[in-house]
């Protein structure tokens, strides 16, 4: 009985060290989530992943009354100085999307912009288990993540995966 204790703890040791693992894969329902364009528009984050096939994409989880986000813009700014070639994306959590599209302008953000009509707690929100904005995320040109979290533009992770 001892020993089935012993073998019982390993297992669950083993399993819980398996759900710590960083995803390297968007989750069917992240994939699903929608999201609106500029233009009004609604599309799921498979179809934007689509559409930036065989890119690097830096994706930046930002709203235009987050103090942090606004504070971090200039380093976003260095850092798609520093890595031209990579695509972002903008995922906004602005209330509404009029306040949205006022932040693009007032803050001069350029790339790709898409609104998170989910939320913090949609399906996308609740994949990347997201706690605090602004967050950052690194996708291969395959689709696959290359770097889950940092909430930094200057992390030193980001330039390591680019």
């Amino acid at each position: 009985m001892k020993h089935m204790k012993y073998i019982l703890i390993c297992f669950l040791s083993i399993l819980s060290c398996k759900a710590q693992e960083t995803p390297t894969e968007f989750s069917e329902a992240a994939l699903n989530d929608t999201f609106v364009t500029l233009d009004g528009n609604s599309i799921s984050f498979k179809e934007i992943l689509q559409a930036n096939k065989g890119k690097t994409l830096v994706i930046d989880v930002w709203a235009s009354w987050c103090k942090d986000c606004i504070g971090g813009m200039p380093k976003v700014k260095s850092l798609q100085k520093a890595n031209k070639e990579v695509t972002y994306l903008f995922l906004s959590l602005d209330k509404a999307q009029d306040a949205w599209k006022r932040g693009i302008k007032k803050y001069d953000v350029a790339g790709q912009h898409y609104f998170m009509q989910s939320g913090w707690k949609g399906p996308f929100g609740a994949f990347i288990q997201l706690d605090w904005i602004p967050r950052y995320m690194v996708v291969g040109p395959n689709g696959n993540i290359k770097l889950f979290k940092a909430i930094e533009a200057d992390d030193k992770k980001i330039k390591e995966v680019l």
